[in-house]
């Protein structure tokens, strides 16, 4: 298949690139640096030729020449140094990724799998629960860039410019251009960034923790995060307290009827459960409620995991060859004390850092706090060697701030400056409903984060520079979620506090396996770690097996039916005239046409507001000859009648019937299309 061809090409030569550049690091290292490296490359360079011929396949030739032309100018500015080979700490990171990477692979591609527009046997599409909200946007976008101008207007609000960090999807539109299906086009890259963000965890935290125990235990507490919700479960389960909608959790009575309603329902998961007003549970486990849903979050995650290994790499440098530094110790101060600061390495950061904006901004705008805090870490640390401290620093920030900053202009700031929705004081996230806090400061995070949260305070108030280092960044990004309302959806800032817990998991993991250690020699020991685990984990898991095991219909074979008939016959970028409420849209998600107005589902929190274009939908479909002005106002191509349309407006279809041509209808009449004269 050429796409997977292409995708290969993208990889292979990122890992060259990365062995011609990083050649002292770990083999295993170096691969999963490179295949990281390759992704986002193949997320950028088709788009750079697209502002000249559009997203196209002459773009994605242009593209591949670019990637050559890298290639060689890595090869030939490369590091003279001989490769490191393969040695112990390759084998040690294996051995991480054997038995904690390669499971948490498995669970997240089999959800990927089984949540993506997956066909069944009777002609419908299925996806599971957290994909049922997001995904018809990531559809939408995906088959909409398809030979699509650049930059880019939203197909489900044309007019406006696509401001969403699109670069996830323009992938898979990458793959839909060179021959995938659309399912195919999702699949391939969202199960290769799942292994690369699962991989990519287990390297930086065996880079970051005091052991390779400590790196495993850190990525179980990030991946099957949740919290001590599953206490609900246990409360007064001898009695059913609520019902649907109202304390639904615990609507039934028993544990094990408790557990089967958390499997069955849709959102009774005890991680993010549907009534926040009632039990306040909103630290959703980031298998299921990120990695898999979100696909900005994935690749945001995708790529800068990446990133921090290398600023934390280049901070905390380790002697693999035999240098000894003069203090003996392996903090910050080392890299001046050696000073032999890898510039190349800072150089590749600067880019890769500052192509995220479009990749994901939450991930930017987190990296960019990290490095504040771990800057003034480094400065108060430098001494005599603050110069050389300031040099790398400007070098980094300049660079990524230099890529970067086209980005921010051009989509970002377009966006947000100017909209009062965008970038408000709100303190303490959530949990703050304008009128004071549902849960006590502390106990809401410890309810949420759990055990983890706890040790992580209790890991600062010892004396340990290198946990101070990592949370001198980390709390940074912390505060500024916690006091600053990034997006119109409050929610949304946990995007932030995922890397802050990123970082912090590793602190909190190195701890608690520094108190079990303590307890050696007493008989508890196994009991302690057994509960410790129970409550670490039980209500992730609860959410893993309960979106293992979700499935939803998403489009009916009639809709699919439909969508094949418009991909086939309508022109690219034709004017669809639809529902402008219900996100599920057969004409704007499976086939990428523009529509006349997407839903505020997504648009609201995207800082749009479209009353207008509702109300001119609402007139037109209830009186379509008196109102034939909407026609012309949005450059209407074709009308879409179906059920979602009759419910949701008093639609004339024999007036319809009457004034336009029907170019088809479905067997039984549930789905309608007229095309409007002379167009």
């Amino acid at each position: 298949m050429l796409a997977v061809a292409y995708f290969i090409l993208y990889l292979y030569c990122g890992t060259i690139i990365v062995f011609a550049l990083f050649p002292k690091k770990p083999v295993v290292v170096r691969c999963w640096l490179g295949a990281c490296l390759g992704v986002v490359l193949m997320m950028w360079l088709p788009v750079l030729p697209a502002f000249l011929w559009g997203f196209s396949h002459l773009s994605h030739v242009v593209a591949m020449l670019l990637l050559i032309a890298l290639t060689g100018a890595a090869y030939f500015t490369r590091d003279q140094s001989r490769w490191v080979p393969w040695g112990e700490r390759d084998l040690r990171i294996v051995k991480l990724l054997l038995f904690v990477a390669l499971p948490l692979t498995v669970v997240g591609g089999y959800l990927q799998w089984t949540h993506t527009i997956r066909p069944m046997a009777d002609g419908t599409l299925h996806v599971g629960q957290s994909t049922y909200g997001d995904l018809p946007l990531h559809m939408a976008i995906t088959s909409s860039l398809r030979n699509a101008s650049f930059p880019p207007d939203y197909n489900i609000l044309p007019g406006e410019r696509l401001a969403y960090p699109f670069l996830a999807d323009s992938l898979s539109s990458s793959f839909m251009l060179l021959g995938c299906s659309l399912r195919a086009a999702l699949l391939i890259p969202g199960i290769a960034m799942t292994a690369l963000v699962f991989s990519g965890y287990c390297i930086l935290a065996e880079r970051m923790a005091d052991t390779r125990r400590g790196a495993a235990l850190a990525a179980l507490f990030f991946f099957l995060n949740g919290g001590l919700g599953f206490f609900y479960l246990l409360d007064m389960q001898g009695a059913a307290l609520g019902s649907v909608g109202s304390n639904e959790l615990q609507s039934v009575a028993g544990l094990w009827q408790r557990i089967q309603h958390v499997l069955n329902g849709w959102y009774q998961t005890p991680a993010n459960h549907a009534e926040f007003g009632t039990y306040n549970l909103r630290w959703s486990n980031v298998i299921v409620d990120m990695m898999v849903p979100q696909r900005t979050t994935l690749a945001g995650w995708a790529e800068v995991i990446p990133c921090i290994y290398l600023l934390y790499d280049a901070l905390r440098p380790e002697t693999p060859w035999g240098m000894e530094l003069k203090d003996g110790g392996n903090g910050p101060m080392a890299v001046w004390h050696r000073r032999d600061m890898d510039w190349r390495q800072g150089a590749v950061l600067g880019v890769w850092a500052g192509m995220l904006p479009m990749v994901n901004t939450h991930c930017f705008l987190a990296l960019g706090l990290m490095s504040a805090g771990w800057l003034v870490y480094d400065l108060l640390t430098a001494r005599q060697h603050i110069k050389n401290a300031l040099l790398f620093w400007a070098a980094y920030g300049v660079i990524a701030l230099a890529v970067a900053a086209p980005q921010l202009f051009t989509w970002t700031f377009n966006q947000a400056i100017g909209n009062s929705r965008f970038l408000r004081w709100h303190f303490n996230w959530v949990n703050n409903t304008g009128n004071g806090l549902r849960d006590g400061y502390l106990w809401f995070y410890l309810k949420n984060i759990g055990l983890p949260f706890l040790l992580i305070l209790l890991s600062l108030l010892e004396k340990n520079e290198k946990r101070r280092f990592i949370a001198s960044g980390a709390f940074v990004i912390f505060l500024v979620a916690e006091f600053v309302q990034i997006q119109p959806n409050d929610y949304d800032n946990n995007k932030l506090f995922y890397i802050w817990y990123m970082l912090c998991a590793v602190l909190a993991a190195d701890y608690g396996l520094e108190l079990l250690g303590r307890l050696k020699g007493l008989r508890a020991r196994p009991v302690v770690a057994v509960l410790c685990a129970v409550l670490c984990f039980s209500t992730g898991v609860l959410a893993v097996a309960r979106e293992w095991k979700s499935d939803y219909e998403m489009f009916s074979k009639e809709a699919v039916e439909a969508a094949a008939y418009v991909e086939e016959n309508a022109e690219q970028h034709a004017m669809f005239l639809t529902d402008s409420d219900w996100h599920i849209n057969l004409v704007s998600s499976l086939t990428g046409r523009n529509i006349v107005c997407g839903p505020d589902t997504w648009l609201y929190y995207h800082g749009y507001r479209n009353d207008e274009r509702k109300n001119d939908i609402r007139r037109f479909y209830s009186d379509p000859e008196n109102n034939r002005d909407v026609l012309e106002k949005y450059g209407v191509d074709y009308i879409l009648v179906s059920n979602n349309e009759r419910s949701r407006y008093a639609v004339d279809q024999d007036a319809l019937d009457r004034l336009f041509q029907t170019v088809y209808e479905s067997e039984y009449g549930g789905i309608v299309i007229y095309a409007v004269g002379g167009r």
